[in-house]
């Protein structure tokens, strides 16, 4: 097990690389200066190339790259933010928790509605409780998280004055951003689980646990829904990265404070170290969650972890043949 978690976490670094070289461009060949967006549309030309120079956007691509890539590797730094000139890496570890904070929420409502809906649309197939679930699941899906945000402060912020509209500073400021969050995912969920149960009722050892008289709750909590815990393990896993990236549309609806506004704000006014920091954090996070998913699937499942200890004693087994030989 510690060695398939040594292997991924050193596969992880191919993948950054990819994805320093990927941002970097991208920013560089965009249309736009970061020297005139700071400088703004008063500045004379002989100010932006002083900025410039000085900001070190002159120089060539590959030396920007180099020099960026050796902050990061030698020194840990993500660079200083072009607007306030502060660390980069510091910034972000202010505002992610609230990122985090943000995800979590929108996790819990994304299992709270998506797996019960999705084992009774399953247990329940083709009754009224399946057609709501399912509509529940197409309007998730179909629903975009900024529009859905806007609908929601609208409605129980501005209206019924249940609710503040703006700000995360406590319960009361998680329910409409957690919602605007969970409820997309939780249609990929539950749709996940109502075909991943439809699939396992109809199993041998479901209708021999029906026949010896266990009860219908235990038959599907305990046999059913613990055989398909793997695959909900990896869209909830995946969910998670995706609503890290989707936490930037409703900070930014909702003046939430967290990563996600930061690097919109950044985006606006061209602050390449903030961006670039930002979406390598992100991924960085990203891969972490999915190695933690695939840990679980031992815990889910002990053959997946039987795997791992056979595959790691066959080498053993391998090395020593190789010795005696």
């Amino acid at each position: 097990m510690y060695r398939y978690i040594l292997k991924r976490l050193l596969m992880m670094i191919p993948v950054l690389l990819g994805i320093t070289i990927l941002v970097f461009l991208m920013l560089r060949l965009t249309p736009g200066d970061p020297a005139r967006s700071m400088l703004g549309d008063t500045a004379t030309q002989a100010e932006i190339d002083a900025l410039r120079e000085e900001l070190g956007l002159n120089d060539p691509l590959p030396m920007q790259y180099i020099r960026y890539m050796g902050d990061l590797i030698f020194h840990g730094s993500l660079g200083t933010s072009y607007v306030s000139g502060r660390e980069v890496m510091e910034e972000i570890l202010n505002r992610f928790p609230t990122t985090m904070l943000l995800t979590l929420c929108g996790i819990v409502v994304t299992v709270a509605i998506g797996v019960p809906t999705g084992i009774i649309a399953a247990v329940k197939q083709n009754s009224w409780a399946d057609k709501i679930a399912t509509f529940i699941g197409l309007f998730g899906v179909s629903m975009p998280a900024f529009w859905l945000g806007l609908l929601l402060s609208q409605l129980f912020a501005l209206k019924l004055g249940w609710l503040p509209a703006t700000g995360f500073y406590g319960p009361k400021y998680w329910i409409l951003p957690a919602i605007t969050v969970g409820l997309n995912t939780s249609a990929l969920v539950m749709r996940m689980t109502r075909s991943t149960m439809l699939e396992i009722i109809r199993q041998d050892y479901i209708r021999t646990a029906r026949a010896k008289g266990a009860k219908e709750k235990s038959v599907v909590i305990h046999h059913a829904l613990v055989n398909c815990l793997i695959p909900l393990i990896t869209v909830i896993g995946l969910q998670i990265g995706s609503q890290l990236g989707g936490a930037m549309v409703t900070e930014t609806i909702f003046s939430i404070p967290g990563l996600g506004k930061y690097l919109v704000d950044s985006i606006t006014t061209r602050d390449y170290p903030v961006i670039q920091g930002g979406v390598l954090f992100i991924a960085v996070v990203f891969s972490l969650v999915n190695l933690v998913v695939d840990i679980l699937y031992a815990y889910a499942d002990p053959r997946i972890k039987t795997q791992y200890v056979k595959a790691g004693g066959k080498k053993r087994q391998v090395k020593l043949e190789g010795g005696k030989a």
